[in-house]
């Protein structure tokens, strides 16, 4: 398997979820084994030697890879949700998106300044919801924090977003925006 195959199995969802969106949908890739074992492999294979203590990802399709990521290397795993979908006392962030502003919440005591943290989420666009990501996680506190994502929009400026925030920013492969 190659980064290209895999960027071949994801499919464009032209107006989704808004006209003008070009919606990359992961799920085509997903379901091929072949595909699905790449990105956790390749996942595995950056991270497994930098002392993560935590996977977290984000809601919804950060949720698909950061379990068996967190399993293979050894650490446990942490959701960031959508408000009032944890049970117990949450920290929030608020983010303006593309098309929006949305609210994400960490449990209060999911993190410790002994956590080195892996974020991880699907797609690196405007780097909104992952500059998010990276503030709610500072809060607790946490000894060291990366971030992956399976693919980077090029030409969108979530990269440079993340990096003045002061992230270290790997994606597994680059797709044009109009790809």
């Amino acid at each position: 398997m190659t980064v290209e195959e895999v960027k071949n199995a994801i499919r464009n969802v032209p107006d989704f979820p808004i006209p003008g969106i070009q919606f990359k949908d992961i799920t085509t890739a997903l379901d091929k084994p072949e595909c699905l074992k790449w990105m956790r492999d390749e996942m595995v294979r950056r991270y497994k030697n930098l002392g993560i203590t935590q996977v977290v990802g984000i809601e919804s399709r950060g949720f698909i890879l950061a379990p068996a990521v967190a399993m293979e290397i050894g650490a446990g795993f942490v959701p960031i949700r959508k408000p009032n979908k944890l049970p117990a006392e949450t920290v929030s962030v608020t983010y303006a998106k593309e098309y929006g502003e949305d609210v994400i919440q960490i449990h209060k005591d999911a993190l410790d300044e002994n956590d080195v943290v892996l974020i991880h989420d699907d797609i690196l666009a405007t780097g909104g919801s992952m500059a998010a990501a990276i503030e709610l996680v500072k809060k607790l506190g946490v000894k060291k924090i990366y971030v992956n994502c399976l693919i980077e929009l090029e030409g969108l400026p979530g990269r440079k977003v993340l990096s003045e925030a002061g992230a270290e920013v790997d994606c597994l492969m680059g797709i044009e925006v109009d790809e």
